[in-house]
């Protein structure tokens, strides 16, 4: 159909970046082109639904046949395909001597004249009423498939109301179909005076969820294992709603991951996690006994909700073990589970502080400027800092420490902009420059801010390796203990590290002329202590003590030893084997799967010819440097245990995407970002988002049909 090559057993596909070619409309060279790709079903139907239903792509044309040799987007007027392979044609002849026999196909159809350029009303009265409902649905959820992948709401201004609709974005593109020469369109709307109601297509776009979902579901039961992944939570229609993703590994051994759809997130405790897992594994279809690994990202105010979800998996599947989220480095999302006021203060204000400097150059250019003036005297420094303003710092595994150090910089950057004594700044602007100044002069802010800074330098090296190539993370599984002991030592020295803490942020505090108290919310709710807590005090309880105890036993929970257990599987990798020289892969880890594997009785012996094979390897000869490369080796199919285990650590979250993998998740952020809230919807954010998952016209009519037989 119109998403894939007309051609049969044509290489190319829906993931390929090539354009696809419209049947002509042109009756003599339409007929050219079937007889050219041997499409002998194809004979019967009229140039006109070939023109709309059916493509070829470009690498069955000849280089003179584009308008453009380079770019390759334009074919030539008189354009023919000539090119194809070997298994083409052959399929090609069965496909004919399958026709010439099947004549039942054909009987009682009447002839349609090749002659004609477009569909006539006589061809769509010739076809039987159950025929010319299909062809109408078809047009119908060619329009639903436009609207999803270009991100267009259908509703438009009416917002879901009955005569919003009637001049809605999805009339307008009936309209223009019908003016197009769409028949069946058109002869809808002569008898029943509109092409489309609000509640067909409501009915119309749940079947094209299900279908796709169908589709999804399919693929992962055909990949085997994965990992479930969920996003910070999102307001859709007044609801808050759960993005589900999944990562797997493909037939090719790349990683995947896929949109799964938005899950409702009203409730509390344990009902809250069984409706979740409820809504995945009975409603969705997906086998939670496959799962090997989840990941969340969620913000200090739901925590605990999310805390509650992932022991309930945990508990239930044991193997479904918590990992962290490539997307987020480890001391963001340390940070952003604690639901303390001061350091979700931090947070809040480093992402207003990252839409603040993304609206404009001329704000960096800014920001650089106040560097430049508070580092003069240290030229390599400021360069340092300015280089590391230019990037997503924000985002940054050292992102407390870089703050820290460019604070007052920033203050006085952001002075600026809201003096704007040049009147070179919006009043939008202006504004937004005044809050982000009121909040740094804000000694909780700074406390928080210095806390933070102190203790995930103590992380950050290990949260960096973790998140790096194969030889990086692999390492990091042996370093976590000495991490976790130099947590443990501030904690039971938590009365020394916090005198060292509050003396560097009231030094701070003291530079950037900000009063040292306690914040002003506690006072208010406690009211007869006003007179009696010290700031150094209120820090301890309330900042110092429950951040060191959250990291660790955060960290405990998202390493966990069957975690740690799967990363040290990387060992696996020849650049790990060749870094670690005489060691051979750790089996102990790797017994971690035996119930996955093929063949565990073998598994000693092939995992020593595994390490014979790159210890012992050819001088010259490059060891694979990553999990990708290593599974796209030729002989590592000769080594079946092996290549599931690889496959199996290719599916934790820990690991960074690779191949542009994550793809789903770049185009929900669009989604998000893009989309008004009102015009938001969780049927039409998934056909976006999935809009490269094959779909078939015919069984989508066919769905619709089944779902809906009284519409018919």
């Amino acid at each position: 159909m119109h998403n894939c090559c007309a051609v049969p057993n044509c290489s190319s596909s829906k993931f390929d970046p090539g354009p696809l070619f419209r049947f002509p409309h042109d009756p003599e060279r339409s007929k050219t082109w079937i007889e050219k790709c041997q499409r002998q079903d194809l004979q019967d139907k009229p140039p006109d639904q070939l023109f709309r239903y059916y493509r070829i792509c470009g690498k069955h044309f000849e280089a003179t046949s584009f308008q453009n040799d380079v770019e390759r987007s334009v074919l030539k007027e008189d354009a023919i395909p000539t090119i194809f392979d070997a298994q083409s044609q052959t399929q090609n002849e069965k496909v004919k001597r399958c026709k010439e026999t099947d004549e039942t196909e054909v009987k009682g159809r009447k002839k349609i004249k090749k002659s004609q350029p477009e569909t006539s009303n006589e061809d769509i009265q010739s076809l039987s009423e159950e025929d010319e409902y299909k062809e109408y649905l078809k047009s119908l959820f060619e329009v639903i498939t436009l609207l999803g992948e270009h991100n267009i709401p259908p509703t438009g201004p009416g917002d879901d109301k009955q005569d919003g609709f009637k001049s809605s974005n999805f009339q307008a593109l009936l309209e223009y179909r019908m003016t197009c020469g769409d028949q069946a369109l058109k002869k809808r709307y002569d008898e029943n005076k509109e092409c489309c109601s609000l509640t067909c297509l409501n009915q119309m776009i749940e079947v094209f969820e299900k279908h796709i979902h169908s589709k999804l579901m399919e693929e992962v039961k055909q990949n085997g294992f994965f990992s479930l992944l969920t996003e910070n939570l999102v307001k859709i229609s007044g609801e808050w709603c759960l993005p589900v993703f999944i990562r797997f590994m493909d037939q090719s051994d790349c990683q995947k991951e896929r949109f799964l759809g938005f899950v409702s997130f009203e409730g509390d405790g344990d009902d809250l996690a069984e409706k979740i897992l409820s809504e995945i594994a009975d409603k969705w279809g997906l086998d939670m006994e496959k799962c090997r690994g989840q990941a969340h990202s969620c913000s200090g105010t739901h925590f605990n909700k999310f805390k509650t979800f992932s022991t309930k998996v945990v508990e239930r599947y044991p193997m479904a073990m918590l990992t962290l989220k490539s997307t987020c480095t480890l001391n963001a999302s340390l940070a952003n589970g604690m639901a303390l006021s001061g350091v979700q203060l931090v947070l809040s204000i480093l992402k207003k502080i990252d839409s603040f400097f993304s609206q404009s150059s001329l704000l960096q250019l800014e920001l650089e400027h106040a560097i430049s003036i508070f580092f003069a005297d240290r030229e390599g420094k400021a360069k340092e800092l300015k280089e590391i303003c230019q990037t997503s710092w924000t985002g940054r595994n050292d992102t407390f420490e870089v703050v820290t150090e460019i604070l007052e910089a920033l203050l006085l950057c952001v002075d600026s902009v809201h003096d704007n004594e040049d009147m070179q700044w919006s009043d939008e602007v202006t504004h937004g420059a005044l809050e982000i100044s009121r909040a740094l002069a804000n000694f909780e802010f700074i406390m928080a801010l210095v806390v933070l800074k102190n203790i995930m330098t103590l992380t950050q090296a290990f949260g960096k390796n973790v998140q790096g190539n194969v030889i990086d993370t692999h390492f990091a599984t042996t370093s976590l203990k000495a991490v976790l002991h130099s947590l443990q030592e501030v904690s039971d020295n938590i009365d020394v590290y916090h005198e060292f803490w509050t003396d560097e942020a009231v030094n701070l505090a003291t530079a950037m002329e900000i009063p040292v108290k306690v914040p002003r919310s506690f006072l208010r709710k406690h009211q007869s202590q006003s007179g009696i807590i010290r700031p150094e005090s209120y820090y301890k309880d309330h900042l110092s003590v429950p951040v060191v105890n959250h990291i660790i036993k955060e960290i405990n929970n998202l390493f966990s030893e069957n975690h740690l257990r799967a990363l040290r599987c990387l060992s696996l990798v020849p650049a790990v084997i060749e870094h670690q020289k005489s060691a051979e892969p750790e089996e102990e880890s790797v017994q971690l799967f035996k119930n996955d594997i093929p063949n565990a009785a073998s598994l000693s012996a092939e995992l020593h010819c595994w390490w014979v094979k790159w210890s012992k390897k050819v001088k010259g000869e490059i060891s694979p440097s990553s999990l990708h490369q290593t599974l796209q080796l030729a002989d590592v199919k000769f080594f079946p245990n092996v290549l599931a285990i690889l496959r199996l650590v290719g599916v934790l979250p820990t690991l960074a995407p690779e191949n542009s993998c994550n793809v789903a998740y770049k185009r929900f952020q669009k989604y998000m970002e893009n989309t008004p809230d009102r015009f938001k919807s969780k049927s039409l954010a998934f056909l976006n988002i999935n809009y490269d998952i094959g779909y078939d016209l015919d069984a989508l009519v066919e769905d619709y049909m089944k779902t809906y037989p009284d519409r018919v």
